[in-house]
């Protein structure tokens, strides 16, 4: 299974914000330089993030991004299955519809498969991504 570019930048966020120290409060340009994404695209994660609770955006001349206490304690699955949602990994019902998908167990499957990958991510949290060595090397990340 292979993530959309929209759920590796916003993890990768989630990361960068969950190594901050305390009062540095990262502004989304300045998180996207350091991270090599466009600024658009880190502009449409942060906003999911905040609606999901584990990101706080905060306006104005103080204002920057910070990681709430959900989004330390959050398991990756969880992020990963609100983000990448339940569709279909296989073309089912494209158009034109594949014509084996009345008798098909290709997508219960791909659905099993998908329930096991999220499951084993459910065992990781962002905390625990952020340990040594990833930790120093992601409170180095300097915008480009």
């Amino acid at each position: 299974m292979r993530l959309t570019a929209f759920t590796d930048v916003s993890l990768r966020l989630v990361m960068r914000l969950a190594v901050s120290g305390e009062g540095e409060l990262l502004t989304t340009r300045t998180a996207a330089g350091m991270l090599s994404v466009p600024y658009t695209h880190m502009a449409k994660a942060v906003a999911r993030l905040s609606d999901m609770g584990l990101v706080e955006a905060r306006r104005g001349r103080n204002g920057g991004l910070r990681l709430t206490e959900k989004g330390t304690r959050t398991s990756v699955g969880s992020i990963v299955r609100e983000l990448e949602g339940d569709g279909d990994l296989a073309g089912c019902e494209d158009d034109p519809p594949c014509p084996l998908r009345a008798a098909c167990r290709l997508r219960s499957a791909l659905r099993e498969a998908r329930e096991a990958f999220y499951a084993s991510l459910d065992t990781v949290t962002v905390e625990s991504l952020v340990t040594p060595p990833a930790r120093s090397t992601l409170a180095l990340l300097r915008p480009e």
